[in-house]
């Protein structure tokens, strides 16, 4: 299924699902994000890759191929041209992920880029519930911690992780349905901003888990920020939002 979307300037974005045959006598489903930067196909697009029949490793594995065939069509409509090769190459893939130590190639990802922090600032959650329970869940197949704070009318959330997967976060948040409109029909997150995106110093303390918190004072908020040496970040960006 191809579903498109239309964001802004910010290039188009789209899922299409494919079914790989005669994978380990089943058929694997694969799910690929697609977004095509403005300047596409001169700028490679960003890939996400996902199937409840891999390990995160392996989607991880997947993405990073398909990233090598696009740098071979750069300059050329390239899609169609990796959907085939990826229907084509799976199995060898697979194959290739099974025989490294999983634990290995995540340490590696982890120290490539360094460890990168994200604070977005929502508008507004209408189906709150919903809603929580999808940052959740992507946090969670990202591998990335932090909180989702709520004080007052203010929504925050908070990633650190791979850069990669800090990434792939934000495409998730600016393309999926996450929210419902006025009228109740699901719709995509418009009334985002991107505060800060970072490299983790060494003063910062590495959130362990993903929490979701509600603050009644904006000290509170503030504690949450310095407990994890976060005091700068909380300053420069924080306090306007309550102006």
């Amino acid at each position: 299924f191809i579903f498109l979307y239309f964001p802004e300037t910010h290039g188009i974005s789209f899922r299409i699902q494919i079914s790989v045959k005669e994978l380990l006598d089943t058929d694997v489903l694969l799910k690929l994000l697609f977004h095509l930067p403005v300047n596409y196909p001169s700028t490679l697009p960003d890939i996400s890759v996902n199937s409840d029949q891999l390990t995160r490793a392996q989607c991880m594995d997947v993405k990073d191929k398909l990233l090598e065939q696009a740098k071979k069509h750069l300059s050329e409509p390239m899609v169609h041209d990796l959907i085939l090769w990826v229907q084509q190459h799976l199995k060898d893939v697979i194959k290739q992920s099974a025989t490294v130590c999983n634990e290995k190639t995540t340490l590696s990802k982890g120290t490539e880029d360094g460890i990168w922090m994200l604070l977005l600032h929502l508008d507004h959650m209408r189906a709150k519930a919903k809603y929580v329970k999808t940052v959740e869940k992507w946090a969670s197949n990202l591998r990335l911690t932090g909180r989702l704070m709520f004080m007052g009318k203010i929504i925050l959330i908070l990633l650190q992780g791979d850069r990669s997967s800090i990434k792939e976060y934000l495409i998730l948040q600016k393309t999926s349905k996450v929210d419902v409109d006025s009228s109740g029909k699901k719709c995509r997150e418009k009334m985002m901003s991107v505060l800060c995106e970072t490299e983790v110093q060494s003063q910062h303390k590495r959130f362990q888990t993903f929490e979701i918190k509600e603050y009644s004072t904006l000290e509170e908020l503030q504690k949450e920020f310095e407990t994890a040496g976060l005091t700068t970040l909380f300053s420069e960006f924080v306090p306007p939002l309550f102006k």
